[in-house]
């Protein structure tokens, strides 16, 4: 299996136009985007529900290609796209448990001795509801930010990733970098603001 790609570069549309381009297997940038949305969400959840690094991946893969395959059956009426894909993400790991078999699965214990097959909760459940939910908002920030890292000038984007990613104080981030403090201010807030509307997109998309 080759290893997951990173972010791509382009724009997504919003969700409505997203989801019916999806429907078109012809439309590769508009797949590579989706995928490159999404597979730290599905990823993250897959991991945290006990899989290996392989078995997540998988689960990545199989998610997209079920999107892909059912995308038509979505009824954004009966629910978001964000739980539609969250019932996905779920299915294909039970899969991956069950593909252990019996004896896999009796190995594969947290702490309580209660197998991963039986710990994965329910679609409906609030467990897995509050994962997918902080998984949600921590992929669509890395997301975002990789969007905005493609449309700004480097040198900014190196300035706002050291003050505000990595925490550095104002001082020491203009001096490292050689920009002065009225400067610092000043590409933050740019920053900053594009990152809150490239977020507000993401979730958009999945309301």
């Amino acid at each position: 299996m080759t290893s997951l790609p990173g972010p791509g570069s382009r724009l997504l549309a919003t969700r409505n136009s997203m989801i019916e381009r999806l429907g078109n297997w012809d439309d590769r940038v508009k797949w590579q985007e989706f995928f490159d949305t999404y597979w730290r969400l599905i990823y993250g959840v897959a991991r945290k529900s006990g899989l290996s690094d392989a078995e997540a991946q998988d689960v990545v893969q199989e998610t997209v290609l079920s999107v892909a395959r059912n995308i038509s059956k979505y009824d954004k009426n009966a629910g978001s796209f964000k739980s539609w894909l969250m019932q996905l993400t779920r299915w294909r790991i039970v899969d991956q448990v069950r593909k252990r078999g019996p004896a896999g699965q009796r190995g594969f214990t947290d702490s309580a001795r209660t197998a991963t097959i039986d710990r994965i909760p329910d679609p409906a459940g609030r467990k897995l509801e509050e994962l997918w939910d902080v998984e949600w908002k921590q992929s669509m920030l890395e997301t975002a930010l990789e969007r905005v890292k493609r449309k700004v000038n480097a040198k900014h984007f190196q300035v706002f990733d050291c003050l505000v990613v990595k925490r550095w104080p104002v001082a020491k981030t203009a001096n490292t970098l050689g920009v002065n403090v009225a400067q610092v201010y000043l590409i933050k807030h740019r920053i900053a603001g594009l990152l809150k509307r490239e977020v507000a997109e993401l979730e958009r998309e999945g309301g």
